[in-house]
């Protein structure tokens, strides 16, 4: 069993922690917390640990917070972190990594140069074998790797244009976003989203723009990729139908945008509504020569969830790039192929 703690515990760190959780070849140590808040007693209630910075344990037991350790203490019982705090601090904690010798997992926002390696399940799994520090790349990153490399079954990416539409801010906070306005983010292009995708796939000239829309839901991508061999509009479908962690939205099922999307994850059961999977509005495929183009929407806080699990099992060396697939998906119901 793979031994896994995890950093924090927001948007990003409960999800993982209760991905850990389905695995059958993982156990969760626990998870750390800086503050006592709601999110905490959420952890506790569903039986997970809580570990706490050394000298904070009062804080969180007044709160009625029993607490499991401090994160020294985690960490010893660890063999892989997961590092979900906010942007900027993983960079903060990797000596504390270094220094309890276990591997670590970080998250897009922090600088590509926190780690030996910038992560795609479908790019790049085999780069991420034993490597002692990996980072998964942002919900939206993650999205436009996941597209491109699967396109790249078909023949050779070798442009890519895309217009991003980002969520203003998570379901639950209260502080932050545009109230009625359309933000470029930034003005000054390419946006990052570009240089991110290729700290990955290093060598594809890529351009992105983006906007920050005043919504909570998803974001909403447009993507113009231009492949070296000509393709039909058939082909992207099944490339895309056939590829993991993608599912196409047919219209005859009236999904009109991201609200009804949404809608969908909780009709299905999923827990908080999560889709981690691109969702492809299939009527938006158009492929002419080697021109293709689509637009997809992505679950913000759920989409990079599958790609932190096949991450841990990379650095552990545990798995090939298709058993985890295999095993990832499984275990956290991932959908494939067309919405139905």
């Amino acid at each position: 069993m793979i031994r896994v703690a995890v950093n924090g515990y927001g948007t990003i760190g409960k999800r993982v922690a209760d991905a850990v959780r389905l695995q059958p070849d993982m156990a969760l140590v626990g998870v750390a917390k800086t503050r006592p808040n709601f999110e905490a007693l959420g952890a506790v209630r569903s039986g997970i640990p809580i570990y706490v910075p050394e000298g904070s344990e009062e804080a969180f037991e007044r709160a009625g917070i029993r607490v499991a350790g401090t994160v020294k203490e985690m960490l010893s019982r660890a063999d892989v972190i997961v590092d979900a705090t906010p942007d900027g601090v993983g960079e903060k904690n990797r000596p504390m990594y270094e220094s309890a010798g276990v591997k670590a997992i970080f998250q897009g926002g922090e600088e590509p140069e926190v780690a030996e390696v910038s992560f795609s399940t479908l790019c790049n799994y085999e780069e991420a074998l034993g490597r002692r520090f990996v980072r998964v790349v942002s919900c939206n990153t993650t999205s436009l790797l996941r597209v491109i490399c699967s396109l790249s079954s078909l023949s050779k990416v070798e442009r890519v244009r895309a217009v991003i539409v980002r969520r203003a801010a998570e379901t639950k906070e209260v502080k932050r976003g545009p109230i009625n306005s359309l933000l470029p983010n930034p003005a000054r292009s390419p946006s990052h989203h570009a240089r991110d995708v290729k700290t990955v796939l290093r060598d594809l000239d890529i351009f992105t723009m983006a906007v920050v829309a005043p919504t909570t839901l998803m974001h909403m991508h447009f993507i113009y990729a231009y492949l070296r061999e000509p393709v039909t509009r058939e082909d992207v479908v099944r490339a895309l139908s056939g590829s993991p962690r993608i599912v196409l939205v047919p219209p005859e099922l009236g999904v009109e945008g991201t609200a009804h999307l949404f809608e969908v994850g909780r009709d299905l059961g999923r827990k908080r509504g999560d889709m981690p999977e691109v969702m492809v509005f299939e009527e938006s495929i158009n492929a002419s020569g080697g021109e293709v183009s689509l637009m997809y929407a992505v679950h913000q806080e759920s989409v990079v969830v599958p790609e932190n699990v096949d991450a841990i099992r990379a650095v552990m060396s545990a798995a090939s790039r298709e058993e985890t697939v295999r095993l990832t998906d499984s275990t956290l119901g991932i959908m494939r192929g067309r919405l139905a």
